[in-house]
């Protein structure tokens, strides 16, 4: 407890003070020249994926104490999906304040990161690697898999499928309360290869979470057990002093993209990784993620691009199965928070023929490329981003009409309007739902199906906007066109009736209006004015683009000081 004193202006004051108040937690002074640990704690009721953080907090708190440490939890802002408004995205980057700033100010020797849902594992991971302590990320584990009627039901694919059956006339209204109450049977965060599962997945590629914690369900005995191991870890990080700067390079961050292109994951994962590696000022283009996929073979049967779920990923060895068949394209040389190079912990590692199903060896992949394309042209020309394994094939060379949507708002109120002119061969575009423009960048970018399409058969369309969509989401949703309408991207003149083409093997996304007339259309457009008050103020004035990471521009390292 000898570093960040409280300011009173006599050093020996804030000795003596905290040592008096500290003598209410019941520790004695001597146990506070052991390693203190906090545990950034995310627990919250209303944040459903993290309501049985409790126990796993005591495996960490008996891990670190076995270990010679001292624990103590402290607690930060949590951030669910479900019950945020108007999206956690828009928080993330607080979040990542407030986990950097508690860890900076608070007198700690390390760090355990207790998290899970969608936006919290990157936001701590950034708030971490910018404080620079030693820290180890640890989750609340995906959920166990639904049923219903013997068919196996994944949080949240399954909430779209069945919705969108529903508003299709397939299933009944009774039928749908039923499918509502199996999809989230128990605590946890969504058990397919959504956000949440794909950002701890990745933590483990990176090197900042054990081998294997990432797919064990919340309620398996094997999360407490990794949750003691966690906090026994920590300690040993601290004693050798192993922080995220001794870890994360640019070849760890390349094996992660790897295995987010292996495992089908979130399209969210690129802008969460890009975020992640600007805060070590390691930068990470668009070019990259998509040369990567190229060369990297689809290997895990996971849906929403697979049909297994993170239980099953569990059973099969978990992300470690995955890694090891990854690894003639791996750096294995890279530093792990086990103090051991991601390939020494690989060697180990063994895959059951039981499970073939679901990791597919390296030489027998599901597909030959990885999960993910990075598209540019005319309308993205610094990039945008579509979920290939979750797309229908048969539009990933698509020509078509622009059906115009300029806010969530606007589609909300026009989508199922019986008068709306549309067609299944149309484009669906979503304008204004970007970092700056929505604000926040939610989830819209699965833009629904007309309800008169929806009737007559159709599934799925081009959809096409500046916004994100969730990681269990699925269909030919092409996102984070950068720039964004709200900053005047080519996404803004977009005018219903143009004619868009997509064209996925070329990475090809083209507006087919001449340029002459985008140019006027350019001269006419007017910036999006500014509203909204604190931190949704500083928001919208200080977020970077999607190929960015969606950071803060006042949160990545000052480079003019560095010596040239």
């Amino acid at each position: 407890m000898s570093k960040s004193y409280t300011s009173y202006g006599d050093r020996g004051f804030s000795q003596f003070l905290r040592r008096a108040f500290n003598r209410h937690l019941g520790y004695s002074e001597t146990d506070f020249d052991k390693p203190v640990i906090g545990i950034c704690n995310t627990s919250s009721e209303i944040n459903r994926c993290h309501s049985h953080l409790g126990p796993l907090i005591e495996a960490i708190k008996r891990g670190v104490i076995m270990a010679g440490g001292v624990p103590l939890e402290f607690p930060t802002i949590s951030l669910g999906e479900i019950n945020t408004s108007p999206t956690t995205m828009l928080y993330r980057n607080l979040a990542a304040m407030d986990t950097e700033e508690m860890i900076r100010a608070q007198p700690i020797d390390g760090v355990v990161l207790l998290g899970g849902c969608d936006k919290v594992t990157p936001a701590q991971l950034m708030g971490a690697v910018s404080a620079d302590i030693p820290a180890i990320m640890f989750t609340g584990g995906p959920m166990a898999n639904g049923e219903y009627e013997g068919r196996t039901l994944g949080a949240c694919s399954d909430c779209r499928f069945f919705w969108q059956e529903y508003r299709g006339g397939k299933v009944s209204e009774e039928e749908l309360v039923k499918i509502n109450a199996a999809l989230a049977p128990t605590a946890g965060h969504c058990m397919v290869m959504g956000s949440a599962s794909t950002m701890a997945v990745c933590s483990e590629a990176l090197g900042l979470m054990l081998p294997g914690a990432a797919a064990i369900p919340a309620t398996h005995n094997q999360r407490l057990a990794a949750a003691q191991e966690t906090g026994k870890q920590i300690v040993e990080a601290v004693n050798r002093d192993l922080k995220p700067s001794n870890i994360l390079t640019l070849g760890s961050f390349e094996n992660a993209i790897r295995l987010l292109m292996a495992v089908g994951g979130s399209s969210n994962a690129v802008i969460h990784l890009i975020a992640i590696a600007g805060r070590m000022g390691i930068e990470l283009p668009l070019r990259l993620f998509d040369e990567l996929s190229r060369t990297t073979p689809f290997l895990a049967n996971l849906r929403p691009a697979g049909k297994y779920q993170m239980e099953d990923l569990f059973r099969a060895g978990g992300a470690p199965a995955v890694l090891k068949e990854l690894s003639p394209l791996l750096h294995l040389n890279e530093m792990t928070i086990t103090g051991q190079p991601i390939g020494e912990w690989l060697k180990d590692i063994t895959i059951s023929e039981t499970y073939r199903d679901i990791v597919h060896p390296y030489d027998k992949p599901l597909h030959t490329e990885g999960g993910i394309a990075i598209l540019h042209g005319n309308l993205a020309p610094n990039g945008a981003v579509i979920k290939t394994k979750a797309a229908s094939q048969s539009l990933l060379s698509h020509r078509g009409k622009a059906i115009v949507f300029t806010s969530a708002e606007d589609l909300e109120a026009r989508i199922n309007d019986p008068e709306l002119d549309v067609k299944e061969d149309d484009i669906l575009v979503l304008q204004y739902a970007g970092p700056v423009g929505a604000p926040g960048m939610p989830e819209v970018g699965m833009l629904p199906i007309p309800d008169k399409l929806l009737k007559q058969g159709v599934r799925d369309m081009v959809r096409i906007s500046d916004a994100r969509m969730s990681g269990t989401a699925f269909g030919t949703v092409v996102l984070h066109v950068t720039p964004e309408a709200a900053v005047g991207g080519t996404i803004a003149l977009v005018r219903t009736g143009d004619e868009i083409e997509l064209d996925v093997e070329r990475r090809s996304l083209q507006l087919l209006v001449p340029e002459e007339e985008l140019t006027r259309r350019r001269s006419e457009w007017t910036p999006l004015e500014m509203t909204g008050r604190g931190y949704t103020r500083l928001y919208r004035e200080h977020v970077l683009q999607a190929d960015k990471g969606c950071d803060f521009d006042f949160l990545l390292p000052d480079r003019s000081k560095e010596p040239k």
